[in-house]
């Protein structure tokens, strides 16, 4: 992408798309954030250091392609046409390879009657109509090397979803079909996540770029079309706290730094890392700073998780069943925990060794 006298100018080049290895050697990221979101992924991506964007645009990771990246928070441009360029140059399948990133939720054009629209990006130059999100991804997704749904919004719904809204909104694999394959033949790559955890975004990002750049297999996805290496394991298994809950100890107020689920903490059955990576810096997550954990990586969110303060169904029952249990454990780990607290005997300034020490035992 070249700008002259404030002009962008996309031009294809399937020469360039030739790859090492059979791979990609430079690709496009078209991030659209129109969806019904507040750009808190964007945001959230910009505090990513494992790598950060800014390592991939500049192409400091080996082995991947050259990345172009158009995000309207992230880009130089000043906006309006010269902004839209490469969207409407991919439109009319002109631009080269490219990964579409969709964030925010979809909504659901068809359930109005006459004009109007749920969101737009941009104007149709022909008529100066607003172009809806729905119409930028009926013409993009399909001509897409990879389509990323980046945060909950855009992989389920998110807030938007929810029960009584007026949009009818939905994810992007819901709008898309759970079955769609992108040019790459990869299905919609979910990263859940209000907003997105950034490390676990670039680590998503990263590996379809390797596999895009013929280095890599394609990423792993669970039947939610989410990495498995980054949701495979529950909030619960990497919390500071779990071992509170197994001792049936648990936290009355928020101040406490035992387990939070009887404070309306969903983390034995929520999808995430957060708790073991952290959020920024491998610093933060909702539990280990004191925040108990509302769902907001997994599809029934918010509705599942509501009222989010109020104790967790099922909550009352495991904690009864884990009470006798955890009470003697917690006993048994106390006395051991006196035991082992103590230094041994022969730890002494006195005349003679007492250590057990016997230098002819041999004999």
């Amino acid at each position: 992408m070249t700008t002259q006298s404030g002009t962008t100018e996309v031009s294809r080049e399937p020469d360039r798309a030739e790859a090492r290895g059979g791979g990609l050697e430079e690709i496009y990221i078209l991030w659209i954030s129109e969806g019904m979101s507040c750009d808190g992924d964007t945001v959230s991506l910009t505090a990513a250091g494992q790598p950060s964007i800014e390592d991939v645009v500049l192409g400091l990771i080996p082995g991947l392609p050259k990345v172009n990246l158009v995000n309207k928070v992230l880009s130089p441009s000043l906006g309006g046409e010269d902004f839209l360029a490469p969207y409407r140059a991919a439109a009319r399948g002109e631009l080269g390879p490219f990964i579409l990133v969709i964030e925010g939720s979809i909504p659901n054009q068809n359930i109005i009657e006459g004009d109007g629209y749920w969101t737009s990006f941009g104007n149709d130059p022909e008529t100066g109509e607003p172009q809806t999100l729905n119409w930028w991804i009926d013409q993009l997704a399909p001509k897409a090397w990879a389509v990323v749904a980046a945060g909950t919004c855009a992989a389920y719904g998110g807030i938007h979803a929810m029960a009584g809204n007026p949009t009818g909104c939905m994810g992007l694999a819901d709008y898309l079909g759970w079955d769609f394959r992108s040019q790459g033949a990869l299905p919609v790559v979910n990263v859940p996540g209000c907003p997105i955890q950034p490390e676990n975004f670039m680590e998503t990002l990263i590996w379809v770029l390797y596999h895009a750049a013929g280095a890599a297999p394609p990423p792993p996805l669970d039947h939610m079309l989410r990495p498995q290496w980054l949701f495979g394991k529950t909030v619960h298994e990497g919390c500071d706290r779990a071992a509170y809950y197994e001792q049936a100890d648990f936290a009355k107020d928020y101040n406490s730094p035992k387990c939070l689920v009887k404070s309306g903490c969903w983390g034995p059955v929520v999808n995430c890392n957060v708790p073991k990576r952290g959020w920024m810096a491998g610093i933060g997550g909702c539990p280990n700073v004191g925040g108990i954990c509302i769902g907001c990586t997994m599809p029934g969110f918010p509705d599942a998780f509501m009222p989010f303060m109020d104790e967790p169904t099922g909550g009352a029952l495991s904690a009864m069943l884990i009470k006798p249990y955890g009470a003697v454990i917690r006993r048994l780990r106390g006395l051991t925990s006196v035991a082992v607290n103590r230094e041994p005997k022969w730890h002494h300034n006195g005349p003679e060794l007492t250590t057990g020490y016997d230098p002819y035992w041999r004999a």
